[in-house]
C-alpha cells in the first residue's frame, strides 16, 4: 500500500515522524562531526538565532494561510530596529521598544489594507513595501546606531535559567499563535480564506478584515523581531534583514505550508525553523561561506514545492 493510499491521519503521522527523524539525525550528525555543537555557548547562540527566523516565520505563515505573501518583513526588521535604537536617547527604553514594534504593526496594517481593500496583488504590494521601508530606514539613519545604555541589551541577552528571554518570547508567540489559528473564529477564518475566499464570504465572514488582520500580525512579528535583534547584537543597521523573508518563507514551506493558501500548521512551521537554524549552525561550524547557505535555502524551497506538487497530483 502506498503512502497516498493511507488515511489522511496516518499520512500526517508518517510525515510528522519523518520530520522529527530528520531533526534528530541532523542533531546526531552535528554532535558527532563537530566538537563545538553541544557546548553551552553554541546551544545558547542556537536558541538566540532561532528568534528572528521564528518570529518572522509565524507571521509569514499567517499571511500564507490566506493565500498571500509578505516580502517586506526583512525591511521592517531593519526599520523597527534602527528606530528603536535611535529613540533610546530620548525615550525610556520600554517606550522606545514599544514604538519600534508599533511601527511594524503600522506597516503590516498598510500592506493589509492595500491587498484587501484595493485588491492589489500581495506580491506587488509587499515588494513595493520592501523597497519603501528599506528606504525609510536609510532616511532615518544612513549609519548604524549603537545605544550606549546597557539596559537596551537586556531583552536580547537576558536569560531565564538556561534559556534566553528572547527565545521564551518566541516560544510564547508560537504557543499563543497556535491557539489563535486553531481555536478562535478569527484564526479559523484566516485558514478558510486561503482555501476558498468566496465560500468564506458567502458564509457571512468579513474576508477583507481578516486579510488585514493577517498582514498586521506579520508586521507585529517583524517589528518585534527587529527590536529583539537590535537588542541582541547591540547595534541597529539600516542594511540588516536582507533576505530574511527568504528564511521565513523557507521555514513555512519546509513545514508543509502551501503557498496557494489554506494549508499549514504552527508546529510544522516551528520544525521548519529548527531545520533551517540547524543547517545554518552546522554550515557555520564547518566554515562554509554564507553565500552557500542562501543557495541551499533556495534549493530546499524548490525541492519542497516540487514534492508538494507531486503529492497533490498523486492524491
Amino acid at each position: 500500500m502506498s503512502v497516498n493510499a493511507l488515511p489522511k491521519v496516518s499520512r500526517d503521522v508518517l510525515v510528522t515522524a519523518a520530520f522529527v527523524g530528520l531533526i534528530v539525525v541532523m542533531i546526531a550528525v552535528a554532535a558527532i562531526t563537530t566538537e563545538n555543537f553541544l557546548t553551552q555557548t553554541n546551544l545558547t547562540n542556537l536558541l538566540k538565532q532561532m528568534v528572528t527566523t521564528g518570529l518572522l516565520a509565524y507571521g509569514m505563515l499567517v499571511v500564507i494561510l490566506t493565500g498571500g505573501i509578505d516580502l517586506s518583513v526583512g525591511s521592517v526588521v531593519a526599520f523597527s530596529g534602527i528606530l528603536t535604537a535611535g529613540l533610546v536617547s530620548s525615550l525610556p527604553i520600554p517606550a522606545a521598544m514599544a514604538v519600534g514594534v508599533v511601527s511594524g504593526i503600522g506597516f503590516g496594517l498598510v500592506n493589509g489594507v492595500l491587498v484587501a481593500r484595493f485588491g492589489l496583488a500581495p506580491f506587488v504590494v509587499t515588494l513595493a513595501s520592501l523597497t519603501t521601508i528599506r528606504g525609510l530606514a536609510f532616511v532615518y539613519s544612513e549609519v548604524p546606531i549603537a545605544p550606549e545604555d546597557p539596559a537596551f541589551f537586556s531583552l536580547g541577552s537576558a536569560m531565564a535559567g538556561p534559556i534566553p528571554v528572547s527565545t521564551v518570547i518566541m516560544f510564547a508567540v508560537f504557543l499563543v499563535g497556535g491557539v489563535f489559528l486553531t481555536r478562535t473564529p478569527a484564526g479559523r477564518s484566516i485558514i478558510a480564506i486561503g482555501g476558498n475566499a468566496e465560500t468564506v464570504r458567502l458564509a457571512g465572514i468579513n474576508v477583507r478584515r481578516h486579510i488585514v488582520l493577517a498582514y498586521t500580525i506579520s508586521g507585529l512579528c517583524a517589528g518585534l523581531a527587529g527590536v529583539i535583534l537590535a537588542s541582541r547584537v547591540g547595534i541597529a543597521q539600516p542594511s540588516v534583514g536582507v533576505a530574511f523573508e527568504l528564511d521565513a518563507i523557507a521555514a513555512c514551506v519546509i513545514g508543509g505550508a502551501s503557498l496557494a493558501g489554506g494549508k499549514g500548521s504552527v508546529r510544522a512551521t516551528f520544525g521548519g525553523v529548527l531545520v533551517l537554524v540547524l543547517i545554518n549552525n552546522l554550515l557555520n561550524l564547518y566554515g562554509v561561506q554564507s553565500f552557500w547557505q542562501q543557495v541551499l535555502k533556495g534549493l530546499i524551497i524548490i525541492a519542497v514545492i516540487l514534492a508538494q506538487r507531486t503529492n497533490r497530483v498523486r492524491a
